[in-house]
């Protein structure tokens, strides 16, 4: 089995030290290859930088985490592509919870082209081909939960009672971008909405009686799919956030 190092260089990429760096740098070639925390099954965002990996557990500074921040920088400022190879691992601190620096166990020696994404609470990557993922169909919300059939993937019986429960009392708009679609599109989007879980279905242990208000907000078709986006799925008030932050377009301010 090929070593990490063995598998860097063989790319022409270094580091700034073999022990403790997370990420590499091709500068003749100018890219960037970091290892990706990815579930492999779904496809989704996979971390490649967490700002909570700054500090360990017992509050000194990781030694890679500067140096990866310098190569986030040449790909943001100075056009360096992003590369990413998968990782597994276990957490390092496990006290940190699942957003610290991981240990590697086990890693694929491959290449895969890639694109920053910048989430609030760190540095992800999206594949080149997985920007043009189709999104399921979504199948509406419940009270009780869990009874699993197959479609073509795993999904859930779910309740009417709860989604008519949630939208009255959140309304029928965007929990995130604000969207109303009775007010954009008349009486052909009125009280048209999704319902998204808060917590995910599948980490719910099977049947569970859901609580429409706290368990349930509704959120348009797109802030959905965008919440989906990443293997953790994004909460709703840190994809607010992303949308907040997003310059506004002439029509956009003149509104």
């Amino acid at each position: 089995m090929v070593s990490r190092r063995e598998f860097i260089e063989s790319h022409g990429a270094t580091c700034g030290n073999w022990n403790w760096s997370w990420s590499f740098v091709n500068e003749a070639e100018r890219f960037v290859i970091f290892g990706i925390w990815q579930d492999s099954q779904t496809r989704k965002l996979g971390s490649i930088l967490g700002k909570r990996w700054k500090f360990s557990a017992k509050g000194r500074k990781n030694n890679g985490y500067g140096q990866a921040i310098e190569h986030i920088r040449l790909i943001e400022q100075e056009g360096y592509s992003l590369k990413t190879f998968p990782m597994v691992g276990e957490p390092r601190n496990p006290e940190e919870g699942e957003l610290s620096a991981s240990q590697i166990t086990m890693f694929t020696p491959e290449l895969t082209d890639a694109r920053l994404i910048v989430l609030p609470d760190g540095w992800y990557a999206s594949h080149i081909e997985d920007d043009f993922e189709t999104i399921p169909e979504v199948v509406e919300e419940e009270f009780w939960e869990g009874a699993s059939f197959n479609v073509v993937v795993n999904a859930y019986e779910r309740n009417p009672e709860a989604r008519m429960k949630c939208i009255e009392h959140y309304g029928a708009k965007c929990n995130a971008c604000e969207i109303d679609f009775g007010k954009t599109y008349g009486p052909l989007g009125q009280g048209y909405i999704h319902v998204h879980h808060i917590k995910p279905i599948h980490e719910c242990g099977g049947a569970y009686k859901v609580d429409p208000i706290n368990d349930l907000i509704p959120v348009c078709a797109n802030c959905h799919a965008m919440i989906h986006r990443r293997a953790k799925p994004l909460t709703v008030e840190e994809l607010r956030t992303i949308i907040q932050e997003q310059p506004k377009t002439p029509t956009q301010r003149a509104g």
